[in-house]
């Protein structure tokens, strides 16, 4: 076989043996460079993830904190709003206890009760005071009893079967009572002497006399709303 090495033949394979290996390393060098950048892509979304994740959660966590203390704030408004209405009601019924000279507890009760029926406490303090002078036992000689002097015809017709024992109770008697005198504010529309008149004469004789003509007063209101300034209801 004839010896080629040296001829144009020989060379010819050495140079395209030269550029298979230039082109080999240059491939193997693109691959290597892909690769690498492909996993540096991996590498940085990966680390990117978690400190996404972690922004995610930071987010989530501070709103959460965030409702957490809105809803505590509303909490400690709502309780606070609840202890100035505790001492507003307890400075207004130590006065009324003060100024009418009764006990605290039975002042607290013809206040609640008042207010209950959207009564001004001060007139119903008034009209106690005249009807019995807080003695929650009082019996007129008409048969009215306890501290609002109710006759017990007119107590039944608002919690029926009410007894006469029964009326000697202050929160019964208050509660029949005010609801009473309720019913009269509205009955004559606000008119704090009329409804007055009929709680003490009732309301057939105060009608009566409106339509005749006759002025009803006898004293009863007068004495009550002296020196009275409200409007007897409240809001």
């Amino acid at each position: 076989m004839r010896n080629l090495r040296g001829t144009y033949v020989h060379r010819g394979d050495g140079a395209r043996r030269r550029k298979r290996f230039k082109q080999a390393v240059f491939a193997t060098g693109l691959l290597a460079a892909t690769w690498f950048v492909v996993a540096d892509r991996q590498t940085v979304s990966a680390s990117a993830e978690p400190a996404s994740s972690k922004q995610s959660k930071s987010i989530f966590s501070r709103s959460g904190e965030t409702r957490e203390l809105r809803t505590e704030l509303e909490t400690a408004r709502g309780e606070l709003m609840l202890v100035r209405a505790q001492f507003e009601r307890a400075n207004r019924i130590i006065q009324y206890s003060s100024d009418f000279n009764v006990g605290a507890e039975l002042a607290g009760k013809i206040f609640d009760g008042a207010l209950r029926e959207g009564i001004d406490p001060e007139l119903a303090f008034r009209l106690v005071r005249l009807e019995s002078e807080f003695n929650h036992r009082a019996t007129s000689n008409v048969g009215a009893l306890g501290l609002m002097q109710l006759m017990p015809s007119t107590a039944k017709l608002f919690v029926k079967g009410v007894t006469a024992e029964q009326l000697y109770d202050p929160d019964m008697n208050l509660k029949i009572g005010m609801r009473y005198l309720r019913t009269l504010l509205d009955m004559y529309k606000g008119n704090v002497s009329l409804a007055l008149l009929a709680y003490n004469r009732g309301e057939d004789a105060v009608w009566r006399d409106v339509k005749a003509g006759v002025n009803p007063g006898n004293g009863y209101d007068t004495h009550i709303m002296k020196g009275y300034k409200g409007k007897g209801l409240v809001e």
